[in-house]
């Protein structure tokens, strides 16, 4: 319940700040087998990074994540699974936080610019918007975000999410093959 409190009471530059903090200790815990050069990583520390950069959060370039570590004699099929599985883990995180707060709460966080911006979008073009900005590396956890907070179906969200990370890591793992 604190830190529940601790987010209502504060701006976004507090909770972007938590944010990052929380990011920097789960990145740096994992830094040095991701980064060095000839070391493979784990699919537990792939997991967890790639996890924390789909949090709304927590803004960390994932792709580039998973490019650097397919390369490293991991099983592609296996990555792309856990790619998938843990955006998906996090997005529902991030759904229910939009679906969970108030949109005073929210837009503290995120502002009401991009509020407006991601709200527009899904209410014009619907989970075509979510598809893309999962397909693409684009802020897909923000507009999971607020797709929680105006209530859009939790499966329809799921449905386009899942077939965007999968088609964007299925062409990744083509690609860099």
């Amino acid at each position: 319940m604190l830190l529940i409190d601790y987010l209502k009471q504060n701006s976004r530059w507090g909770i972007a700040a938590l944010g990052t903090a929380v990011g920097v200790l789960i990145l740096s815990l994992f830094l040095r087998e991701i980064l060095v050069i000839g070391e493979t990583p784990t699919l537990p520390a792939f997991a967890l990074v790639h996890f924390s950069g789909y949090l709304f959060f927590i803004i960390s370039p994932v792709e580039l994540l998973f490019v650097h570590t397919i390369g490293r004699s991991l099983d592609a099929t296996t990555l792309v699974f856990l790619a998938v599985g843990t955006a998906l883990l996090a997005q529902l995180i991030d759904y229910a936080i939009g679906y969970a707060f108030s949109r005073p709460v929210i837009h503290n966080v995120i502002g009401e610019r991009k509020y407006q911006r991601y709200l527009r979008r899904i209410e014009r073009y619907g989970g075509i918007t979510i598809l893309i900005f999962n397909l693409f590396p684009l802020s897909s956890p923000i507009v999971v975000l607020v797709a929680g907070m105006i209530r859009y179906p939790l499966r329809r969200m799921l449905l386009f999410s899942a077939s965007g990370l999968a088609a964007k890591y299925l062409i990744l793992a083509w690609w860099f093959l």
